[in-house]
């Protein structure tokens, strides 16, 4: 599923945007936001594949939303005015839908968001199978390679990640965003279970309703936004008679 968001200051507009997505299978709406302000809230905390963004919001347009996010999502623009198709596509949008639109142009620009989606993920996958199968960090000034399976847990603390090793006393320290170390690892190991922590599947000792036990007796909380996806996994796991 794509994940994404719809941002407009019209409330039918925005009514209409959520028919649309709900109608389209391969799409989840996450939120809907009426501001920029309070969508960049959401996608600090939550993972988002795709935003279908007004041009015209108050406080904050669109376009300066768009460039003031450091690793922003697939765009698609939408607006009643036509002269900023230009600096849409110079910020690299999916595509630009001019108001009023229907059904079949929101199906049109969603199946090339989802062209672009399926495009990035086969090249993650493929990136992520490394012969070493390990990456490397800058930290303390210098550069530092990591195993990938010596990863335990990756805890967010404000602009800097605290990521724990097997053997390691003490957490190798990187400035890094939770999104970018989340992309890199592979998906078949670790889970972002809480918006500050993403855990090695394999380091798992126990579970409770609300908490991981790792099997260097740390406890990490499962947040409540991603508790689905960890249930999930479990659930494919789980052994019954």
């Amino acid at each position: 599923m794509i994940r994404c968001m719809i941002i407009d200051d019209e409330p039918l507009a925005l009514q209409q945007m959520e028919g649309y997505v709900k109608k389209i299978p391969y799409l989840e709406l996450v939120a809907a936001c009426h501001t920029a302000i309070e969508a960049h809230e959401i996608l600090e905390n939550d993972k988002i594949d795709a935003i279908f963004c007004d041009i015209n919001l108050p406080e904050l347009n669109g376009l300066d939303f768009v460039k003031s996010l450091e690793n922003p999502p697939m765009v698609v623009f939408t607006t009643a005015y036509s002269e900023y198709a230009v600096e849409g596509f110079q910020l690299n949008a999916i595509d630009y839908l001019l108001k009023p639109f229907g059904f079949d142009d929101m199906k049109r620009a969603s199946d090339k968001i989802k062209a672009r989606f399926d495009a990035l993920r086969t090249l993650q996958e493929v990136s992520q199978i490394d012969e070493d199968d390990a990456i490397f960090l800058k930290t303390e000034y210098k550069i530092v390679r990591i195993n990938i399976g010596d990863i335990h847990y990756v805890e967010a603390m404000s602009e800097y990640l605290r990521i724990y090793l097997t053997g390691n006393p003490k957490p190798v320290i990187v400035l890094l965003s939770m999104k970018k170390m989340e992309e890199r690892l592979p998906s078949r190991s670790f889970m972002r279970v809480h918006r500050s922590y993403i855990i090695n599947l394999k380091k798992i000792k126990e579970v409770s309703k609300s908490r991981i036990m790792l099997v260097d007796d740390v406890e990490i909380p499962i947040g409540d936004s991603y508790r689905d996806q960890f249930n999930a996994y479990i659930n494919s796991k789980f052994l019954t008679k």
